[in-house]
């Protein structure tokens, strides 16, 4: 569980729930015709933008907003030292056995091409591909929410020139202008919650996951063509710590 994802979000919606109650009753600012043009609207254009299949996938991308395993880049790095220092003592085989206890299918498949014999060249090339198509899975991801993050407000702008329209239709009776004129702007209201406070937020943090994910993978995929070249576990663990600012440095060799 990301507790900052939970903090933000409860933090943010409370305060502006305790600034509606404040100001009157929070009923005031609830109107079903405005959430039908604003939440309806938002998801019909999305569908528009979008293939059916992506718009899908959204429920599984929110987990990774929510749930985020996060790997420790030193224990990452002490382990390709320890992958290195027993291919290099034992054989490039002797790794097959480790295999069983990678969790991570990306550095499992690594291991195996090593294991197989391919070229560095060949190892390198097979897992930059994969590499980018994660870095697109996550951009993908990110764009669907930003992409309703700038519908979102246009949405609520459409509502409120209804609820314009519709009060001007009853200029002759003065008592129901002020009514009216809160539920349009309760449209762009809408809005603009749903946007700043979710899917822009949800979009930026997809972008930030998907970052610290290729990074960690970049990491991998040199320690992989290492362990390839048989380099030597000082130089590997040199070369992977380059990845980090100097004060996460963390010597395996004493």
């Amino acid at each position: 569980m990301d507790l900052a994802t939970v903090i933000g979000i409860v933090s943010a919606f409370a305060l502006v729930i305790i600034a509606m109650t404040l100001g009157g009753s929070i009923l005031m600012f609830i109107d079903i015709p405005s959430l039908m043009i604003v939440v309806g609207g938002t998801i019909g254009v999305t569908l528009i933008n979008y293939p059916l299949r992506d718009v899908l996938k959204l429920v599984g991308i929110v987990k990774n907003v929510f749930f985020h395993k996060l790997v420790a880049v030193p224990q990452l790095i002490a382990q390709f030292v320890e992958y290195a220092t027993k291919a290099r003592r034992e054989g490039i085989l002797a790794l097959e056995a480790t295999l069983k206890e990678v969790d991570d299918p990306f550095l499992a498949k690594g291991l195996q091409l090593t294991i197989d014999g391919l070229e560095p060249a060949n190892i390198k090339e097979i897992l930059e591909t994969e590499i980018d198509y994660i870095a697109e899975r996550h951009r993908l991801g990110a764009e669907i929410f930003m992409t309703m993050g700038t519908f979102a407000p246009a949405l609520g702008m459409i509502g409120t020139l209804i609820g314009l329209v519709q009060m001007l239709q009853s200029m002759n009776d003065p008592s129901s202008i002020g009514p009216a004129m809160a539920v349009a702007i309760i449209t762009t209201f809408y809005g603009a919650v749903m946007a700043n406070m979710v899917f822009l937020p949800i979009s930026g943090k997809l972008r930030n996951r998907s970052q610290e994910e290729v990074m960690i993978k970049e990491i991998m995929l040199n320690g992989i063509l290492s362990i390839a070249r048989g380099d030597n576990p000082r130089v590997i663990e040199q070369k992977l710590h380059s990845f980090l600012p100097p004060a996460m440095r963390q010597s395996v060799f004493k």
